[in-house]
């Protein structure tokens, strides 16, 4: 049972919210090899990298789904993106969610709600694997990722790039499926254990 004094999280309906495109976003690499080298190559000019992550929370059935951006047919991962030098987090997160999500028309302005972090992951080397801890030998680790939680308000409107797919996948789906999802985004549900969802229907 979850204790009252647990911070509560407003889930609303996937109906509620509407969903529009717009001009693709290209993806700056094109394999995780790519990716990894242009890491390498920011870690020489700016340091280690810090990312910042969405967790944007809807409900069907009168369960959590979480929105998930799908690259391609198989690769998942949450809105978010790497923060400029010295920016401020919650303001990276708004300026990378507007560039992810956000209707680029003064009729629609974004108003993103950035709650709590729930999460710290870090990568250790310039590899694949991240760690929900820095391994302690490890002094100059290469990236930073932190999970927040953004409140949604009972109705939004989201803007996806055309060349992405936003799904909504139940807490269900996600939990232990470390293959598909990989470990961050699919130990999500344990980090959201300690939240009372308030499943408003509407």
């Amino acid at each position: 049972m979850v204790s009252s004094s647990s911070p509560v999280v407003n889930v609303y309906p996937l109906a509620n919210y509407t969903f529009g495109t717009k001009e693709p976003k290209m993806e700056k690499d094109t394999s995780v090899a790519d990716r990894l080298a242009r890491m390498k190559v920011n870690y020489m000019k700016e340091g280690m990298r810090t990312s910042v992550e969405a967790i944007l929370l809807v409900q069907e059935h009168n369960h959590p789904h979480i929105l998930l951006l799908q690259i391609g047919n198989t690769f998942c991962k949450l809105p978010g993106g790497r923060l400029k030098p010295g920016e401020n987090e919650i303001e990276g997160l708004k300026r990378k969610l507007c560039s992810k999500l956000a209707v680029n028309s003064p009729s629609f302005p974004p108003n993103w709600q950035v709650g709590e972090c729930v999460a710290v992951w870090w990568r250790p080397n310039f590899e694949t694997v991240m760690y929900p801890y820095c391994p302690p030998h490890i002094t100059k680790p290469k990236e930073c990722k932190k999970l927040f939680i953004v409140h949604l308000f009972e109705r939004e409107y989201f803007a996806v790039p055309r060349n992405l797919k936003l799904l909504a996948v139940p807490l269900f789906e996600l939990y232990d499926n470390v293959q598909r999802y990989g470990p961050v985004i699919s130990t999500i549900p344990q980090q959201l254990s300690r939240f009372q969802f308030n499943m408003v229907s509407s």
